[in-house]
């Protein structure tokens, strides 16, 4: 994997001098569960701190707080910083300061979006994924959503990535132009596509010049959005996976990264398939089944916050048996 350690760079972008970030890299970032006390339902600091620390040791390039992993839906304004906090000092107390944190900061409204990066740069993150809006779609313009991303972006002290989640925003699914087009602001610096498109993932990378595991690029970051497809990214000139099974398996999802690397591909589609049935689980269970797998194997993750449901007895056991083979394997490595 490429060596990110002591990787800070200094920009500015036209709302001014963004001043040192640590720089993104290619590789596995993971979009960290949020945790809560399961009888009061408060964030959980102390498995915050100790989750983050877990997925560093395992190799991950980076992690993103505030993702639909992290019940960013569910989290006021102070407990979104709280997380972003709270894993930033984890990762600089365990000697991971160099690693980036990437802050889901999506809003309806522009300034509230533009809030949320400025909250999320004083909370110590590098980066901010944001969503375009899609409440009032219906309404829309044909530039607005194209305004949305350059009003952020010049706006928001920390450099964005856009991210195209069509199942999170009521179907809105940008195409390859828009995000070739929107990739020129020099502010944003990267995508995460959650569509699963790998077509306008390939068209993307390819218009971008996006780094890549074997070459540097132009620095610009094409993400895929789940590590069922991290091995079709990689071949289609991506530069890597944001993807919430990675809080299960981290170090399976790095391996992958390295067998593509090193060229060996008969292993790496074998591990693969392992990876894709675990992320198939994580598909279909969400964020309950997540941290029901969390709890079941590593003995930790509670639950999601109300009104998601918890697990019954039946379920506890049908998504720890969904995850045993990929933890079995995790567990070797």
């Amino acid at each position: 994997m490429s060596n990110y350690h002591d990787s800070f760079e200094t920009s500015s972008v036209e709302s001014g001098d963004v001043g040192l970030r640590r720089s993104l890299v290619p590789g596995i970032y993971v979009p960290t569960v949020a945790f809560f006390d399961p009888s009061s339902e408060r964030v959980d600091v102390e498995t915050t701190a100790k989750h983050a620390v877990r997925l560093a040791k395992a190799g991950v390039a980076g992690v993103t707080t505030q993702g639909s992993n992290g019940e960013a839906v569910h989290l006021s304004h102070k407990e979104r910083n709280l997380v972003t906090s709270t894993t930033r000092k984890a990762l600089d107390d365990a000697g991971y300061g160099f690693m980036p944190v990437i802050v889901g900061c999506g809003a309806q409204s522009t300034m509230e979006t533009i809030e949320l990066c400025e909250e999320a740069a004083s909370a110590g993150g590098d980066y901010a994924l944001v969503l375009p809006p899609a409440y009032y779609q219906g309404l829309f313009s044909k530039s607005t959503v194209m305004d949305f991303f350059r009003d952020v972006a010049t706006a928001s002290p920390i450099p964005i990535l856009i991210y195209n989640y069509p199942g999170a925003v009521s179907g809105l699914d940008l195409n390859s132009d828009a995000i070739i087009e929107l990739a020129q602001h020099p502010n944003i610096v990267g995508c995460k596509l959650t569509c699963g498109n790998t077509g306008k993932l390939n068209r993307i990378a390819a218009a971008t010049r996006a780094s890549t595991v074997s070459e540097p690029g132009s620095g610009f970051m094409c993400m895929g959005g789940s590590v069922d497809f991290t091995l079709q990214t990689l071949i289609g000139g991506g530069s890597g996976i944001i993807g919430g099974m990675a809080n299960i398996a981290p170090k399976a999802c790095v391996k992958l990264v390295e067998l593509f690397e090193a060229g060996q591909y008969t292993e790496a589609r074998k591990l693969q398939a392992i990876v894709a049935r675990g992320d198939w689980a994580a598909i279909q269970g969400g964020i309950i089944g997540t941290k029901a797998a969390l709890m079941s194997h590593f003995g930790y993750g509670g639950y999601a916050r109300k009104p998601l449901p918890r697990p019954n007895k039946e379920d506890t056991r049908r998504w720890r048996d969904a995850f045993d083979e990929l933890v079995r394997l995790e567990n070797t490595l």
